[in-house]
């Protein structure tokens, strides 16, 4: 009897394309989605036990979360595996910010999931954006320090690097912004009220935090109980670090505080329900929020124990890996590099020698040797109030023996100083560890340099004025530890994934390689000229902007026209970042409408976006003020379709990947020398927006990569910001200059305060008495390089020439260069790919 031939049904070349995508992952025995089998089915069911035509939107993200997990898993726990058995050096990333936003969109597109998403989508009817939408922005970071950490994670997966990164799991973010009557307003940010799909928690890997007092709660706040000894429980949450193209999948520790098992049945029994749990209470509070307001000695003793916990969770967890393959305490520094991320993690100076010296017993000079070439230190700030320094008191009750640690590093760095510079007593007191006063302070970022082999800023400038002035006689003294590594971001999330027309743009001219190759920008170039690619280039740039336009409708029911021109100032609220400059600059642009309707003006709408610490209220009243701005600006006909103003509420890094494409203008205008770097500034550049903006940070690399013809600079240098501090006078510029005075007094009489008389009166010593950022001083030249910029943008061709240069220099800026140059020169740190 003769057999029936069969035949195969023919394969879809998406469908090998996915067969061979989770064969790379080693899933390829289960289908993703389409099947009451398949991973998205069984987690939408089994997981939240609803049926599939029940299941909501959340559930469904929750799902589909689950089953990207289920495909990276296996690839984790290879990577873990290999680090284990080749036994690199590792680097081990401390920071108490990781802004890493969304992680569903970003870890799809490292993974090169895309055409798997894009099948089941398409089989299960899934609106993709509602779906993303779904997923809260993590509260673990607030600025530009915990995107940039974020980034760096990003790189060092992506370059195979050994690394992980250690920061605390906040139940709650810095707060959720809403604006009401103008003022900013605060709301909890209960980012994991509900499951967070990807982090995993590691009970069994647990670990002890020993402090000398016990905290209480009395009256509602923390109390410090000296003299009586408690311990904290350290629980690791790891989070998947996705590097692109998924051969690397590094992790993120989050550490959240709980106490030892302990229940005082007693006190239950008794009704004194409050105290049979204080103690849980009391350690779970430790990790509860980001950034505690630092305006009470409440927030800051919480924020001081907040930042030993980092670091006594992570280096017990470091040295507990170390340990595990090593017998020899002098490998140390060969086999770990510790990167402190700005001084909040200072302490780990003390905490590695007190593990050194009690748990190792290794002598003094060893124990220091090995401390100083293991840890490496990142300064992110020029401001005083930002160089940490912590009352020796609270160590003395908290932590006593970190204490003696720093008595004896200060004594033996005095002692040296003494030697080098006898009779220098000025020197003396400058470098020490402690600020002497009313009340002793140890000085964090001092400790950090002098425990440390390396102290890096953030760009060029940074780097020459903290070695310069900042911490000048520390520089002096060790002048070999200090370097400049130029911050970068990552082009994955900002270029790849945030503006998918522009990198499909790029990538149709010069290829793919510039996803983990951004030097190969470098390539567009040539194009610049380009009649066809300039015209796709500008297709792209519209398609952004009226997605954006689209999305701000539909979520803020705010109409912007994709036709005017899109300005943008997005970054925290500071004095030194000078929002109310670009403020004064509309208000000058609307009273020349307002002396002549007939002026020919580009229509343009101009973008606010940032948060005000709470407790910082000249921040919230000049968001109030741009708020007035907006309102007056709106409620005047002969503004109507000329002038704009919107301040976004709640910026983060979601509403960043939506408006950062969009912008054709991006101002980075702090004060000259007071600007660490910024990395706004370069998502901005990579998306094709023009820079105006000061000679500060980062924009001055950005000007010479592209060209300062291609940017619109002005303003006061650092030197002279710094050389005119004697004489400056900000009334000068009012009695001198009559737009200024004009525009000023519109504001000092209440033009944009008629329903409430005098509440701008705090602007006027801001700007006319003390003016310390210097806003007067550059308004007239802020107002030179607007007009520059408008007369380019009336040329479309010009302006889409420089845009192309703009995004061809911008390869020097991403994070995988910056992330190779720490490598090399701090860590040296090479890759170690997972088979």
């Amino acid at each position: 009897m003769g057999t029936k031939p069969t035949t195969r049904p023919t394969r879809s070349p998406e469908s090998d394309v996915i067969s061979r995508r989770l064969g790379q992952y080693e899933c390829d025995a289960y289908e993703f989605a389409g099947s009451d089998n398949a991973l998205y089915e069984r987690h939408l069911v089994f997981d939240n036990v609803v049926d599939l035509a029940a299941a909501g939107p959340r559930e469904r993200f929750e799902a589909f979360a689950r089953s990207v997990r289920d495909v990276l898993s296996q690839r984790w726990l290879q990577t873990e595996d290999a680090y284990t058995r080749q036994n690199p050096k590792r680097v081990y990333y401390l920071s108490m910010e990781f802004l890493i936003g969304r992680s569903l969109a970003n870890n799809v597109t490292n993974l090169l999931l895309d055409p798997i998403v894009r099948q089941a989508i398409k089989d299960k009817d899934i609106d993709w954006v509602c779906l993303l939408e779904r997923e809260p922005d993590a509260g673990l970071g607030n600025g530009g320090l915990g995107r940039l950490a974020a980034c760096f994670l990003d790189s060092m997966a992506t370059m195979q690097l050994p690394a992980l990164g250690y920061g605390l799991r906040y139940e709650y973010g810095i707060f959720k912004q809403t604006i009401r009557d103008g003022w900013q307003q605060e709301q909890p940010d209960n980012w994991l009220r509900r499951p967070d799909p990807w982090e995993v928690a590691r009970p069994h890997e647990k670990v002890e935090v020993k402090l000398n007092a016990t905290v209480e709660v009395r009256g509602g706040r923390l109390h410090a109980i000296a003299g009586r000894p408690s311990t904290l429980i350290g629980v690791p949450f790891d989070r998947p670090v996705v590097g692109y193209g998924g051969k690397t999948i590094n992790t993120l520790r989050l550490w959240a505080a709980t106490a030892p098992d302990y229940f005082d049945f007693q006190a239950f029994s008794h009704g004194d329900f409050v105290t049979a749990v204080a103690e849980t209470l009391v350690a779970e509070s430790l990790t509860r929020v980001l950034y505690p307001d630092d305006s009470t000695i409440s927030g800051q003793e919480l924020r001081f124990v907040q930042e030993y916990f980092l670091v006594a969770c992570s280096l017990a967890d470091l040295v507990r890996r170390f340990r595990r393959s090593n017998d020899d305490w002098n490998a140390f520094p060969e086999k770990a590099a510790i990167q402190l991320n700005d001084t909040h993690p200072a302490m780990a100076v003390p905490e590695v020698m007190r593990t050194l010296l009690d748990d190792a017993h290794l002598g003094w000079d060893q124990a220091w040797d090995l401390t100083q070439r293991t840890l490496a230190y990142t300064n992110h700030t020029l401001l005083p109030e930002a160089l940490e320094k912590w009352p020796l008191a609270w160590f003395e009750i908290l932590l006593p023996r970190h204490l003696e640690i720093i008595y004896e590093i200060n004594r033996r760095l005095l002692d040296s100083v003494r030697r080098r510079f006898p009779g220098d007593d000025g020197r003396v007191q400058r470098v020490s560890l402690i600020e002497e006063g009313p009340k002793q302070h140890a000085r964090m970022a001092h400790l950090a340099i002098v425990g440390s082999h390396s102290t890096n800023g953030v760009a060029a400038i940074h780097s020459e004025l903290l070695r310069t002035t900042t911490v000048k006689d520390l520089a002096e003294l060790f002048p070999e530890r200090f370097s400049n590594k130029t911050n970068g971001v990552t082009p994955r999330r900002w270029l790849l994934l945030a503006n998918p027309a522009l990198a499909g743009t790029i990538t149709g001219a010069i290829g793919d390689g510039w996803v983990t190759d951004l030097s190969q920008l470098n390539r567009l170039k040539p194009l610049a000229g380009d009649r066809g690619f300039s015209e796709s280039f500008r297709k792209a740039k519209r398609e952004a902007k009226c997605q954006f336009a689209s999305w701000l409708k539909s979520s803020l029911g705010e109409t912007v026209d994709p036709d005017t021109i899109f300005d943008c100032q997005i970054k925290r609220i500071h004095e030194y970042k000078r929002q109310l400059l670009n403020a004064l600059r509309i208000v000058v642009l609307y009273n020349r409408l307002r002396e002549n309707p007939n002026l020919q003006v580009t229509p343009r709408t101009f973008f606010f976006g940032g948060k005000a610490a709470p407790a910082y209220h000249l921040a919230k009243l000049i968001i109030k003020f741009i708020e007035n701005l907006a309102g007056t600006i709106d409620g005047d006909p002969a503004m109507r379709g000329r002038l704009k103003v919107l301040f976004l509420p709640e910026y983060d890094v979601s509403l960043a990947e939506r408006l950062i494409p969009a912008s054709d203008v991006s101002n980075q205008i702090s004060t000259a020398g007071y600007e660490a770097s910024g990395t706004s500034n370069m998502k901005f550049m990579m998306n094709g927006a023009l820079t105006i903006g000061t000679r500060d940070g980062a924009t001055i690399e950005m000007a010479q990569e592209a060209g300062e013809e291609n940017f619109f600079l002005f303003g006061l240098t650092a030197d002279q910001v710094t050389g005119s501090r004697g004489w400056y006078n900000p009334h000068w510029h009012y009695d001198n200059e009559p737009e200024t005075r004009a525009a000023l007094d519109l504001i000092f009489f209440d033009h944009f305060s008629r329903y409430e008389p005098g509440i701008f009166g705090e602007l006027r010593d801001t700007l006319l008495t003390r003016d310390y950022y210097m806003h007067l001083a550059d308004l007239k030249s802020y107002l030179e390089a607007d007009h520059r910029l408008l007369e380019l943008y009336g040329n479309p061709d010009e302006w889409t020439r420089k845009v192309i240069l703009n995004v061809a220099g911008s390869g020097r800026f991403s994070s995988d260069r910056t992330i190779a140059e720490y490598a090399a020169d701090i860590w040296q740190v090479k890759p170690c790919p997972v088979p």
